[in-house]
């Protein structure tokens, strides 16, 4: 595989602050074209990554490389590629929108002054003339520091809680912009949150954060294979129940849940097998239901909240 398949991989990356380790190790790779979302609670290293990449915050160990470049020369030049909002856009309270773009773009000197109106179009805010950024709603500054982040034309812009304090319609707002960008522009994103139901109408790829390791990354694809199917089973004896699944069906992929009912994952193939194994085994089948797991348990039971035994 070429390397230019990639616009970013880490290396081991690993950032360590006065004893904490924020960053443990960080494999991590974004195709070209993707959408990624960067999934993690507040803490677990999203932010530190994103620094990192963006030039703001060195490694303690470990290597980035972007656009197939980890040499520092080069990580310079391929860093005029990005576009990027992290934290809130830091933008000029008194200006207008073009006039805040227009800065930056000198600020940057970056050529092209009849770019600024075609990124304010894009971003939906050419019809905001003369009122300034400091009247502007949360929406439109969000918009406006995205609008910032596409100055010279990036492939890549990075995205570290964009949706943060933003009314429903904002979100929406955002999302389809977004999409919008990656659609027709070819712009890869990577988007950090910590709202998963929000980046599952977004995202293509997914990685996921705890505590400073990367603990997977998996395809939109692979990820709804993993969140579809258990068999919800109830019996009089959850604790008999596990062994028999464990002994003859070989398998310790379930949970027992706080009521004592079982959400089996492996072996639902064959949903007659497992029932009548339990049954063999004299238990009395209360419930024995195929379902379907949400996003959010999925993550939740991924980074340790649930116990998935």
């Amino acid at each position: 595989m070429a390397m230019s398949e990639y616009v970013l991989r880490t290396n081991q990356l690993s950032k360590k602050f006065k004893g904490s380790t924020a960053l443990d190790k960080v494999n991590l790779s974004i195709r070209k074209g993707a959408i990624y979302g960067f999934i993690g609670q507040n803490g677990a290293g999203k932010s530190t990554l994103i620094r990192i990449v963006t030039g703001l915050a060195f490694p303690t160990n470990g290597t980035i490389e972007l656009f197939g470049a980890s040499d520092e020369k080069s990580l310079i030049e391929a860093r005029k590629r990005i576009g990027s909002i992290i934290e809130s856009p830091a933008l000029f309270p008194h200006m207008t929108a073009f006039e805040n773009v227009e800065a930056n773009r000198i600020l940057r000197g970056i050529p092209g002054k009849d770019s600024v109106r075609d990124i304010l179009g894009l971003v939906g805010l050419e019809g905001t003339g003369r009122k300034k950024a400091k009247n502007f709603s949360l929406g439109m500054k969000q918009r406006l520091g995205l609008a910032i982040a596409l100055l010279g034309d990036p492939e890549f812009i990075i995205l570290d809680e964009p949706t943060n304090g933003l009314d429903p319609m904002g979100v929406i707002e955002m999302r389809e912009l977004l999409k919008r960008l990656n659609r027709e522009r070819g712009i890869t994103i990577l988007i950090s949150s910590h709202i998963l139901s929000e980046l599952s109408l977004l995202a293509s790829h997914y990685g996921i954060i705890h505590q400073g390791q990367l603990l997977e990354q998996l395809t939109a694809q692979e990820l709804y294979g993993k969140c579809q199917q258990y068999v919800l089973i109830k019996v009089d004896n959850p604790d008999k129940a596990t062994t028999v699944i464990q002994t003859e069906l070989g398998t310790t992929d379930y949970e027992v849940m706080p009521d004592g009912a079982i959400k089996l994952y492996s072996a639902i193939e064959q949903p007659s097998k497992v029932s009548s194994v339990l049954f063999s085994a004299g238990l009395a089948i209360e419930q024995f239901m195929p379902m379907g797991e949400d996003l959010e348990s999925f993550f939740t039971k991924r980074i340790g909240g649930v116990p998935h035994v």
